[in-house]
């Protein structure tokens, strides 16, 4: 299990153990937050993106955009990539 799967998951289950009723939303959690990453990913052309980017894909799913986007930048994430992976975290 690549690195960035695993720390979604992790974050999920967090999530879903300080949220209490939020277990109906949990694979579309780890789906959202697991496509952010995959976005960054890809401009990585096939790097397994930092822990730094899974953290910030988080903030997204929490729906800090500029939050998440001043995050994935600071990991050296392209503005125009960092935008797209936050807009896809929180749907």
């Amino acid at each position: 299990m690549r690195t960035s799967t695993r720390i979604a998951g992790v974050l999920t289950g967090l999530t879903l153990a300080l949220g209490g009723g939020a277990a109906l939303m949990a694979p579309a959690a780890q789906a959202d937050v697991t496509q952010c990453i995959n976005q960054v990913e890809s401009e990585l052309q096939g790097g397994e993106a930092p822990d730094s980017v899974s953290m910030a894909c988080y903030v997204g799913l929490t729906g800090d955009q500029a939050k998440c986007v001043s995050g994935l930048t600071e990991s050296r994430v392209s503005d125009a990539t960092a935008a797209s992976a936050c807009e896809a975290a929180p749907k």
